[in-house]
């Protein structure tokens, strides 16, 4: 998918506003032209003071760009503009009719001077006409970019519809109704796979819907409302949201920020337009979306920016050689996009959503002294217009930033948010890519997703990563990560997020409030290993690495920060151990024996036991054109003080610890390093561990097995405590995802109560030690709090193997068995593939009756029909069957459902809760026989039996 930098005036993607849902003209006969009107508001804005800045600039451009486009318009067989030919590039088809869209808007649009121009109108007919008749056509062959021709060139002709639809007639209406019926068939929602998920479904939802209100068939928009749902779900594999918030396009890449918003806005519009018809979004799962809004968005909104770490090509989408205007799209021009979005969705959400929203919105807003929204040229009138009545209304009070500390693992980010501060952290691992490129942007993208810190200040640093940075930052000196300096060619490692390191312990854990990151680390296109922390505390970020290894013949770094100064002198007042540095440009050194460094105007860094740090302050010039190669080719020149640590050539088991203080004082550096509250427990590559007095926070990735401090596991994981003088609050976490349970032990004692987090038993008090459910979770945390609820029962732990397992099939299979095959087949469906698994298991090494029971099962959905799955768990209280002589003829008979859970197209563990099963059939004979089956329709999903080789069933019984 691709299309411009930026949306084009007035006539780019349907944009809503608050108070438009009744409107209906005077002439309206049918709801479809009502819902046609109201489409057209939502484009045009409605009423708005158009003298007014900046709509009175916008109304300008769009006049210029229109009269220049008109002068220009040569048609022919061949193309309408020359410089826009046809027939090989799909590009060209999108931007010709979306020249065409700004000239309709002008001829419809009062004041910018060509409105109700006869001639006009005639030239864009004409236009249209060509078109319709060799270009976009019933029967035209698609060509170069899918995106095009299903996505961009239909909503663009559907804008032109609209606007001139009375102007139009009969057959050339019919005309566009046959192409985009052609290229947008109602059977490219028909099911949720290729590029018909996430984002990409809502735009052709769109495209159906509009073809259903031009066309006055309430088939199609029936269609549009229907193949909305599938993207009302949670996802565990794939496009789509998931259950921690995170948002996942082109199946690796992080994409809250562009592929996110398209969703977001896309929804708003359809269900704005909707909303009171006879076509009405009722689909209750539509709530997946209105949560999304602080699920998935907000974290990552922080004074009207979208963070960059979830823009993937979007951030070289600077400066494009294609815009006459020169607007620059960055963080904030795209976040105050989705805040639009986000109040043209308050209009359809409960009272409550609505308030909320709104006062978010304004928070974000006229917190942004950076970039001020109302004088953002970027957006279209419509989005102004919302962004306006928010800022402008009395009655909505603004909501401040959070104290808050999240991790995303489904997405390899993390958000951790103080007072005064902000930082967001971007990582990659087998599950999700290094970065993104395609179409030719992003081309230096290499190390963004490996490892790169961010951080913004609450009054300064907002322009950071806004103001020309991309293409004038060293690319392998981004802030947190550590890189070899061996070069890579543009677009290195491959396209669409298809370079992925090959490595499993990447995330963390957090209790809200703190955090604790970890990577284990590979290099793009480099022989570089290492591991890496990241501890989100109270007013800092503890950053450790170890085992920093690389045989490239390169030079191996770990940049501590790179702060773009911006286009002035740059002479922000570098400060080490309490000695001012030069402020010239071109200065650069080595620190040896570093303890602290401050950077004016940003913040603090120290060093734990010293550092040779390196230091220098530079010009850098680039052009957007070098990272995209759609970019302007202008030179442009900012000012960087980069601080880094060099490990040298061919580095063995080197490593680093500093700590970042955002918007710390020098003397408040200074204090820091002279009275530390942090303690490095440990930085090994087999442990990073860290303890801190101001927080009483002790935290520890461990990436095998170990003990750190006072905590001791079985498995890699990752571990925070939290300790006041009557409590104890422990978060585990697997960021391998390798784990079914682990169990923790914390040398504590003296706790008799506890408040348990699902997922969490204890298992003893003296000293407290845990079985920690992490299996399935996707990285997500387990937690549990001492000193606090009721009596902390203990006990014992037990994993039972299967007695015996196979899975059954029916129709011509009925009498077949399959206890000899090494995987547990189960799907739901028409007569011949349906299949449910049994496993059977023998209790009498329990002790006593359980307290808990869990069934363990690893796999995944196996289905050319869809990627997620839905399975139940029932008891069964024949147990009689045997492992070879079991099949869908004598099968038994399921019992009541005790337990459900979903799974994706990644291997996975599932665990299903059956303690209530179990403890009966302990009861009646100890034996337990459980049934895995689909409840409806669904996809098949392959499980590995005990004839595996690993990962292989058990039951996890305390007792």
């Amino acid at each position: 998918m691709t299309w411009t930098r930026r949306t084009l005036l007035m006539t780019g993607a349907a944009a809503a506003g608050t108070g438009l849902l009744g409107a209906a003209p005077a002439h309206a006969a049918d709801e479809y032209d009502i819902l046609r009107e109201r489409w057209r508001t939502m484009l045009t804005g409605g009423a708005y003071p158009a003298t007014a800045e900046p709509y009175a600039t916008l109304l300008s451009w769009l006049a210029a760009d229109a009269a220049a486009y008109r002068a220009a318009m040569a048609p022919t067989d061949a193309s309408v503009w020359a410089d826009l030919p046809l027939g090989t590039v799909s590009a060209n088809l999108l931007h010709t009719f979306r020249r065409l869209s700004t000239l309709a808007s002008a001829y419809t649009t009062p004041g910018t001077g060509l409105t109700g121009d006869a001639t006009l109108l005639a030239d864009v007919l004409t236009a249209l006409d060509n078109l319709l008749a060799g270009h976009y056509t019933a029967t035209s062959a698609e060509y170069d970019n899918w995106w095009h021709w299903q996505i961009g060139v239909p909503q663009t002709l559907q804008t032109i519809m609209v606007l001139l639809y009375d102007q139009l007639g009969a057959t050339r209406i019919t005309a566009c109704h046959a192409a985009v019926d052609h290229h947008v068939p109602t059977s490219a929602v028909a099911s949720y796979t290729g590029h018909s998920t996430g984002a990409n479904r809502i735009d052709l939802c769109q495209v159906l819907a509009l073809r259903g209100v031009l066309g006055k068939d309430g088939t199609k928009l029936a269609a549009a409302r229907d193949g909305l749902s599938p993207a009302f779900e949670i996802v565990r594999s794939g496009d789509g949201f998931y259950p921690d918030g995170s948002f996942i396009q082109h199946t690796w890449v992080p994409y809250t920020g562009t592929y996110g918003a398209v969703l977001l806005k896309g929804f708003a519009s359809i269900l704005t337009l909707l909303t009171g018809s006879s076509w009405a979004v009722t689909d209750p799962n539509r709530q997946i979306i209105f949560d999304a809004v602080e699920k998935s968005f907000a974290p990552f909104l922080f004074n009207g920016l979208m963070m960059d770490c979830q823009s993937g090509r979007g951030i070289s989408r600077g400066l494009s050689a294609g815009d006459p205007h020169q607007i620059q799209s960055d963080d904030h021009r795209r976040g105050h996009g989705i805040i639009a979005d986000i109040i043209t969705l308050a209009a359809c959400a409960s009272p409550a959503e609505a308030a909320r929203w709104r006062g978010l919105a304004k928070g974000w807003l006229t917190r942004d002294y950076w970039s001020p929204p109302l004088n953002d040229l970027s957006r279209t009138i419509p989005e102004l217009v919302r962004l306006q009545q928010v800022i402008t209304d009395t009655t909505i009070t603004p909501i401040a930033e959070p104290v808050s500390s999240r991790v995303f693992g489904s997405m390899d980010r993390a958000v951790h948010r103080r007072p005064g501060w902000t930082m967001a952290l971007a990582l990659s691992s087998a599950r999700t890519t290094y970065y993104e490129t395609g179409n030719g942007e992003n081309l230096h993208g290499w190390h963004t997703g490996n490892g790169m810190t961010y951080w913004w200040g609450d009054s300064t640093g907002n322009g950071q990563y806004s103001d020309a940075f991309w293409p004038t930052v060293d690319p392998y000196r981004l802030p947190g990560t550590t890189t070899s300096r061996i070069a890579l060619a543009d677009a290195a490692g491959g396209g669409w997020g298809a370079p992925k390191p090959a490595t499993a312990f990447v995330g963390g854990t957090t209790d809200g409030t703190y955090s604790v990151l970890g990577q284990d680390t590979r290099g793009l296109g480099s022989t570089l290993t290492g591991k890496k922390s990241w501890f989100c505390l109270g007013d800092q970020v503890v950053c450790l690495g170890a085992g920093i290894t690389a045989g490239d013949g390169a030079t191996v770094e770990t940049t501590v920060d790179n702060r773009n100064l911006g286009p002035g002198a740059g002479t922000q007042a570098l400060t080490v151990d309490g000695t001012a540095q030069p402020t010239t440009l071109g200065w650069n050194t080595t620190l040896p024996g570093t303890g602290w460094a401050h950077l004016a105007g940003f913040g603090g860094y120290v060093f734990p036991g010293t550092t040779t740090l390196r230091a220098v302050r530079e010009n850098r010039t680039g052009t957007w054109r070098e990272i995209n190669t759609s970019g302007a080719t202008t030179a442009v020149s900012r000012k960087y003080l980069t601080l880094w640590v060099d490990h040298g050539l061919n580095p063995t088991n080197a490593g680093y610890a500093y700590i970042l203080l955002p918007g710390a004082t020098a003397t408040a550096t200074a204090a820091r390093a002279a009275a530390p509250t942090v303690n490095v427990l440990a930085n090994t590559s087999a442990v990073q561990a860290v303890t801190d007095t101001a927080t009483g926070v002790t935290a520890a990735n461990f990436f095998t097995a170990g003990t750190a401090g006072p905590i001791t596991v079985s498995a890699p994981c990752s571990v925070l405590l939290r300790e006041t003088a009557t409590t104890l609050t422990v978060t585990v976490a697997d960021p391998t995802r390798a784990a079914a349970t682990i169990t923790v032990t914390v040398a504590r004692t003296g706790h008799s109560t506890a408040t348990t987090g699902p997922g969490v038993t204890v298992t003893g008090l003296n000293p407290i030690t845990l079985t920690a459910e992490v299996g399935g979770t996707h990285g997500a945390s387990r937690v549990i709090t001492f000193g606090t609820g009721t009596a902390a029962a203990t006990g014992t732990s037990t994993q039972l193997s299967p007695l015996a397992d196979a899975y059954t099939r029916d129709g011509a299979y009925a009498a077949t068995n399959y206890g000899t095959d090494v995987s547990l087949q189960i799907k739901n469906a028409a007569a011949g593939y349906a299949r449910r698994a049994y496993l059977k298991f023998d209790l009498g090494a329990v002790p006593t009756s359980p307290r808990r029971a869990v069934l363990w099962v690893y796999g995944s959905t196996a289905d050319s029909a869809g990627t997620q799955a839905t399975l139940t768990a029932y008891g069964a209280t024949d147990d009689t069957w045997t492992e070879n002589g079991l099949t869908y003829s004598n099968q038994p008979a399921l019992g009541p459902a005790v337990s459900t859970t979903s799974i994706g197209d990644s291997n996975d563990w599932l665990a299903f809760d059956v303690t209530a099963h179990v403890q009966a059939r302990y009861a009646a004979g100890r034996i337990a026989t459980v049934a895995l089956a689909e409840a409806g329709p669904g996809n098949a999903v392959v499980l590995r039996s005990r004839q595996n080789t690993g990962n292989r069933p058990f039951l996890q019984v305390i007792a």
